[in-house]
């Protein structure tokens, strides 16, 4: 469990922080010094995450199994975080999912899977760290989106529909948030090679890298208060000719 002051230590949570962004997010904001709390939902890809990065954050990260798409879970998650560290200044709600389908090929529990996880567990998330950030007067939270959540696909109408919704809730959350000092971002990645597609296109060296995505994070909390990067995009250099 991290050791942290409230009174020197900045706080994070991270979810879907045990691999792929989120993991490279989590190892991007221990490495700036952060006490770094994240989640996922498999208990064992969360303390398998966690002994590693124990090994070489000593003191300073823990994990829990968290199924983002029930609001208690995330609720309980956050009231972890808060009770242990007594503040929470940065949220990268990262953890999701896709389904690759003809709209009328898609079944209800594929759909709910998508959109409750991609949109509904960032909702979770931002109304439970809402309250302690207004109270501090500070903090960021970012959504990982997508560039999907403008550009929509054949085959993609459930992760479009909960990304585009995703960069919605985003740009209404910071307009919301901003008066009290409470920042919100949107990124929106282009491909990135986490093999999150699942065998649905092979992976090739043109693909963003995690770690690019998680640079945008340590970028955006370097800003002076006085400024907003609210919603980033970030492509692959050189995609493949169409």
């Amino acid at each position: 469990m991290p050791d942290t002051d409230s009174r020197l230590v900045r706080v994070a949570l991270v979810t879907g922080g045990s691999r792929g962004i989120g993991r490279a997010v989590v190892e991007a904001l221990l490495a700036e010094g952060f006490a770094v709390f994240f989640c996922s939902r498999n208990p064992d890809s969360v303390g398998a995450a966690e002994r590693d990065l124990q090994g070489r954050f000593p003191g300073r990260v823990s994990g829990r199994a968290v199924d983002v798409r029930r609001q208690s879970e995330v609720d309980a998650c956050v009231a972890w975080v808060t009770a242990t560290a007594g503040r929470i200044d940065c949220l990268v709600n990262n953890a999701g999912t896709g389904a690759f389908e003809a709209v009328d090929a898609l079944d209800g529990d594929t759909w709910r899977e998508v959109v409750e996880t991609n949109l509904c567990g960032a909702f979770y998330g931002i109304r439970a760290v809402a309250p302690h950030m207004r109270r501090q007067g500070s903090g960021w939270i970012f959504n990982v989106a997508s560039l999907a959540g403008r550009n929509p696909f054949a085959g993609g109408a459930a992760y479009n529909a909960s990304k585009f919704g995703l960069v919605g809730l985003s740009e209404a959350a910071m307009l919301d948030l901003r008066h009290d000092g409470v920042r919100v971002t949107a990124i929106l990645p282009g491909s990135v090679d986490t093999g999150f597609h699942q065998g649905r296109r092979p992976q090739r060296e043109w693909m963003l890298a995690p770690q690019d995505v998680a640079r945008v994070v340590v970028d955006c909390l370097r800003f002076p208060d006085r400024a907003l990067p609210s919603l980033v995009e970030l492509r692959p250099s050189r995609p493949p000719r169409k």
